[in-house]
């Protein structure tokens, strides 16, 4: 896996790239101080499976650098980092297309956990951020596709639709009509008992949903 670390301190980038080596050796980092460098690494490296984005960055406003990234490529699987994890950012940072959010005041051993998870291709938010969200899946342990009543189709479904991808394109990255698209994400989001995206990720993050590369 190739994952692209997105920060304007490189005391920052090469902490997490060590703490990516010691989670998974195979893991290989590709640095950038900014947007720019950052886009030209996505539009050059098409090796890259993962971005993670600090959320602010030099020349780049707030979720400004999200919005680009999402824009230019919109199916690369990215997660939030940043200093700020109020629930407004968090959610914010999911609804501009985060797979994920991570706080940089996490403690050595929430970061691993959280960078374990993401690793894993699961969902991290951080606990807090869930507060007062109403949903009706409870929390509750590590749950498979499978145990949601989601067929093997519908699990690429669901994958893509954490990812950040929208409808047009799971469309065509799995060969389907928009209005077969259509009735599998219905069905996914049923599944969650939650009816947009944002609330299918804050649901799998509830229930530590992990979702493979190998559902092709």
């Amino acid at each position: 896996m190739r994952i692209l670390l997105v920060d304007d301190h490189a005391l920052f980038r090469d902490g997490m790239a060590l703490l990516l080596k010691e989670l998974d050796p195979a893991v290989q980092t590709v640095h950038a101080a900014h947007l720019e460098e950052a886009l030209a690494a996505l539009d050059h490296d098409t090796g890259i499976d993962l971005v993670l984005l600090d959320l602010i960055l030099p020349g780049a406003n707030g979720f400004q650098a999200l919005e680009t990234i999402r824009e230019r490529h919109p199916g690369m699987p990215l997660v939030m980092l940043s200093s700020q994890e109020d629930q407004v950012t968090v959610l914010r940072a999911i609804q501009l297309g985060a797979m994920g959010f991570i706080p940089k005041s996490a403690s050595s051993q929430q970061m691993f956990e959280a960078l374990r998870t993401v690793l894993a291709h699961g969902i991290h938010i951080p606990p807090l951020s869930l507060a007062g969200i109403a949903l009706t899946v409870p929390a509750q342990p590590r749950t498979s596709p499978a145990e949601l009543g989601l067929t093997p189709r519908q699990t690429q479904v669901l994958r893509l639709i954490l990812e950040g991808k929208p409808m047009k394109l799971i469309a065509r990255e799995l060969g389907l009509s928009h209005n077969t698209a259509k009735t599998h994400v219905s069905a996914v989001l049923r599944a969650l008992c939650v009816t947009t995206r944002t609330q299918a990720i804050v649901a799998a993050s509830r229930m530590g949903l992990v979702l493979g590369r190998d559902d092709q």
